[in-house]
């Protein structure tokens, strides 16, 4: 792969609202200005099912980060924000995992939270997280749906990531969306 070319590789998007909370993810991941794959699944079940995740990067890092999550899970069972800190401080100083390229989402019943190789653990204050080439479309969209009676939080995933795709070249509209409700 030269230099030039840089892997793409999609949205995730997280929207909590009323007892439910919701991750959807794009199918696409490209290479420079070549789709690679369209239908590509981000999104996954963590903790017997009590946990929905998403990634953005590259994808074998991706899954060697749930991989170690899955560990965290079970060390620190029922305490997801626990299990995500004690992931960012090994990935931040693991010499091997601090060369992983990945960003995670991560919800249960009680929380959402953004993972990055910096050491973050960040919890959106509006209950609305984005990651990825599209990210910030994504967001921007979901921020704005929000606040509508009509709309639920996967009605509002589904919408937003339908606009994350009309604009942004590396999102597609392939969606995985999965959700947990209280």
């Amino acid at each position: 792969m030269s230099e030039a070319q840089t892997w793409h590789a999609t949205t995730i998007l997280c929207v909590r609202k009323g007892d439910t909370v919701v991750i959807g993810g794009d199918g696409q991941v490209s290479l420079g200005q070549t789709v690679i794959k369209s239908s590509a699944k981000k999104i996954r079940h963590l903790a017997d099912k009590s946990i929905i995740a998403g990634f953005a990067g590259a994808t074998a890092d991706a899954f060697t980060l749930f991989e170690r999550l899955e560990a965290k899970l079970d060390k620190h069972p029922g305490q997801l924000t626990r299990a995500c800190v004690e992931l960012a401080k090994d990935w931040r100083m693991d010499r091997y995992l601090r060369r992983l390229e990945a960003m995670m989402i991560v919800a249960d019943k009680n929380a959402t939270l953004i993972l990055s190789g910096n050491g973050d653990v960040l919890e959106p204050e509006d209950g609305i997280a984005a990651i990825g080439s599209g990210g910030n479309y994504a967001l921007a969209a979901a921020r704005a749906l929000s606040d509508r009676d009509d709309l639920d939080a996967e009605a509002i995933v589904r919408k937003a990531m339908g606009i994350a795709a009309d604009i942004c070249v590396y999102t597609n509209h392939n969606l995985v969306v999965e959700a947990l409700s209280a």
